[in-house]
């Protein structure tokens, strides 16, 4: 087996591992504690968490770890893991069932692989750099939505909404009234994921983390789409910010974005 392909097996297994830890808890009760006012954390994450880095550090001892629950103790790979063992924890915790598994392959500042296990509908994305985009085996693509007014949209607000929230509205407020639709179902890694498979047609958020946008930013490229800061240049997993589109649709979201940046700076 090549070392690329085993790279990508160690995340697939990973992944349905912490699937399956999620399908076995969903509706239970567990203990759930808020790293910030509105911002929860459960056991089932630390239990996901633990399974998944002891499956990646099993196969890569030598490897970094990133994950959202865990304090960064990096040791200087050039090979970083980037997890978030629930994306979507909110909806978990209250069983709307719309959350994933996510881990990203970085290697030398490069995503090179991306996995997001859906586990309630058993839904497989995965991304390797330069080999295209998937979903449970079968390559997927982008839409072909050209004009934003026909687009539908999806999005998500930051931990700080109750501070910040008449700045957040205000790109919301523009986008509604320039697509056909724009939904907010909670979860950063398969908001990205649909962009990859062309059910939504573009996606934009602030005060985004590497963890949510790792995975699904690669798998958006992959699938022939586009992604970038809100400033229209490349976008890093760390910047913060993301708009993730076909493509198609990407300047006139920038030009939406940047007319209410400049008119109202960023808190």
């Amino acid at each position: 087996m090549k070392r690329n392909e085993r790279y990508l097996d160690v995340a697939i297994a990973a992944a349905k591992e912490a699937g399956r830890i999620q399908k076995a808890h969903l509706g239970r009760l567990y203990r759930v504690e808020y790293k910030g006012e509105i911002n929860p954390v459960s056991e089932v994450d630390k239990l996901c968490e633990s399974a998944i880095n002891k499956i990646i550090l099993d196969a890569f001892p030598d490897h970094d770890v990133l994950t959202e629950e865990s304090v960064f103790k990096g040791r200087g790979s050039s090979f970083k893991w980037v997890i978030d063992p629930i994306d979507g924890t909110t909806n978990y915790i209250h069983g709307f069932q719309f959350f994933c598994v996510s881990i990203g392959l970085e290697i030398d500042g490069e995503m090179v692989l991306g996995v997001v296990y859906d586990p309630l509908f058993d839904e497989l994305f995965q991304a390797e750099v330069g080999k295209g985009a998937f979903l449970n085996g079968n390559q997927i693509s982008v839409s072909r939505t050209k004009d934003l007014d026909r687009s539908f949209l999806t999005t998500g607000f930051p931990y700080d909404v109750r501070e910040h929230a008449d700045y957040y509205l205000r790109f919301f407020r523009q986008f509604m009234t320039r697509s056909v639709a724009i939904r907010r179902p909670g979860s950063a890694a398969l908001d990205l994921c649909y962009v990859a498979a062309g059910r939504f047609d573009g996606y934009w958020e602030l005060k985004i983390h590497s963890w949510d946008v790792a995975a699904g930013s690669l798998l958006v490229t992959e699938a022939g789409g586009r992604v970038t800061d809100f400033q229209n240049r490349p976008c890093s997993i760390y910047s913060e910010e993301i708009i993730a589109s076909n493509g198609l649709i990407h300047e006139e979201m920038v030009q939406v974005i940047q007319a209410v940046v400049s008119s109202d700076p960023s808190p």
